[in-house]
């Protein structure tokens, strides 16, 4: 199939691409990348009435440290990201999940902000960004905002982004030397989406203990109790037992067998971070 009529523009800047979107009055939509909104255009499942294209804009392709965070463009693609993976001192997680990402021709052309955008729940930056307590940047006529990344999917394909609002930068804290990650996906084919996914992040120094379990029905969920465990008692906490009940909690409407397989990942991020 090919897209419906659009019509088609490249903004000069950011706000000339906001001011566009608020014109849109909801029917216009923001491409970049193009890796999930391309295939959503030619089999009409979106059919926007204008099209913008954001992927020239030098302020969304940026990526900058800062002395607590990182700053990355919502322009910014995955194979970016990978390509730097031995300068992202205090996150190493980050290029660790973009190498993972589909393929590498997915990866030249997909963007951060563009998979948070889309919210597929089976996505890895929803749930990597959420488990890092990431912070997204959103730009609109009204001024600028910002909401933490597990707050920002309400549910599948849905999120708090308006119809008149961009994301502008993902801003991704730095964690102290000690700190350790784990990402676990399991995919029945490489460059597939997962079916399960599990994320982990541990710092004795700040003392942040974030475990999430992802590849659900909607967005990722927190697993407070079992990092608060794990982080007290280390590798005895991570029973298969104690993970199902926390997966099963978190998600009790995923049959037995599904909840089985997001508890296996969720262990296995732990066991790339505990002692064995």
């Amino acid at each position: 199939m090919k897209p419906a009529p659009f019509d088609y523009m490249r903004p000069r800047d950011t706000s000339e691409a906001i001011a566009a979107l608020a014109q849109g009055g909801g029917e216009a939509k923001l491409i970049a990348g193009g890796q999930s909104l391309g295939p959503m255009l030619n089999l009409r499942l979106a059919r926007p009435k204008l099209l913008i294209d954001i992927s020239g804009l030098e302020a969304l392709r940026t990526m900058d440290e800062e002395s607590e965070a990182w700053r990355l463009g919502a322009a910014v693609t995955h194979a970016r990201i990978e390509d730097r993976r031995h300068d992202f001192r205090g996150c190493p997680l980050l290029p660790t999940v973009a190498r993972d990402i589909a393929f590498r021709s997915v990866r030249n052309r997909g963007t951060v902000g563009g998979s948070m955008a889309h919210a597929d729940p089976a996505a890895d930056w929803p749930l990597a960004l959420a488990a890092l307590g990431a912070t997204l940047l959103l730009q609109g006529p009204g001024g600028d905002r910002q909401i933490p990344a597990d707050d920002f999917m309400a549910a599948a394909f849905t999120t708090a982004l308006r119809d008149d609002e961009m994301i502008a930068a993902v801003r991704v804290p730095k964690f102290s030397p000690s700190a350790r990650f784990g990402y676990f996906k399991f995919c029945r084919k490489v460059g597939e989406f997962p079916e399960a996914s599990g994320a982990a992040v541990f710092d004795p120094e700040t003392r942040i203990a974030r475990v999430f379990v992802g590849a659900l029905s909607g967005a990722p969920a927190s697993l407070p109790g079992l990092a608060r465990d794990v982080a007290e008692r280390g590798s005895p906490a991570v029973t298969a037992e104690a993970v199902l009940a926390a997966v099963t909690a978190a998600a009790p409407t995923l049959s037995i067998i599904e909840q089985r397989m997001h508890a296996e990942t969720v262990r296995r991020a732990l066991r790339q971070i505990l002692p064995t």
